[in-house]
């Protein structure tokens, strides 16, 4: 991917990783757009970052989803970077009343956003990257966020997919995984011990500008590179917390 002269849409982009990405690479001598439900946290992220383009979309339905594309159609033809990057994290059990509803909210956002937007934006002729940003609880999971180590583990396995399949179109495709971070992903503070974005978005640009397509940081590149052993012990350790 080259790291300049872009027009790039980050969903989910107005804070936590999608922000620090949209930092990064206007810093870089691109255009950035970014999306997402809430207007005051758009302006604040605009004021934050001046050349920031924000676009208001709700992407947990087909009619946002489309809606947004029709966006970027009109009024930003020349996009051609896509971020997945809009995902929330319920802690959850499976026996709580509103456990159904709460994984359907999560599964919208996770996996039918990103796969709805992806097919669309192939019919978007300057496409040449999508980017999916997973987890690395893909490959471990937390089973306090049931569902959304399942949805990560999902797009996981379609990242892959997509990048064979767009290879005959040379659309690259690469996948974002990063560990825990001191982000609001799940609720304020629950994150607080984790380590900062700023050294995992230093560590994103090094290896992007290395060619890699799978970005690790830390714990989510000794999961990608670990055997079902050792998941099986990241996921004992993780889970007597």
């Amino acid at each position: 991917m080259k790291l300049s002269g872009n027009k790039i849409l980050i969903t989910g982009g107005a804070s936590g990783i999608g922000f620090a990405l949209a930092e990064r690479f206007i810093n870089k001598g691109n255009a950035v757009i970014v999306c997402g439900r809430r207007k005051d946290v758009l302006d604040e992220a605009a004021a934050k970052l001046p050349g920031l383009i924000t676009i208001q979309a709700d992407l947990s339905g087909p009619e946002g989803r489309e809606e947004l594309y029709r966006k970027v159609q009109m009024d930003h033809k020349d996009t051609n970077v896509l971020i997945n990057n809009a995902g929330i994290q319920q802690w959850m059990k499976v026996s709580d009343e509103n456990f159904i509803q709460r994984a359907k909210d999560e599964l919208a956002i996770n996996v039918e956003a990103p796969v709805h937007l992806t097919h669309m934006f192939l019919d978007h002729e300057p496409l040449s990257v999508v980017m999916n940003v997973t987890s690395g609880l893909a490959f471990s999971p937390l089973a306090k966020t049931p569902v959304y180590c399942g949805t990560k583990a999902f797009l996981h396995s379609f990242t892959q997919s997509l990048r064979h399949i767009l290879r005959e179109r040379n659309i690259e495709v690469i996948e974002l995984i990063p560990p825990a971070l001191n982000t609001d992903l799940g609720g304020k503070g629950l994150h607080d011990f984790a380590p900062p974005v700023s050294g995992f978005i230093e560590s994103v640009f090094e290896q992007l500008a290395a060619g890699k397509n799978e970005i690790t940081y830390q714990f989510s590149e000794v999961m990608l590179n670990s055997g079902p052993e050792e998941r099986k012990a990241a996921f004992e350790k993780m889970n007597q917390l």
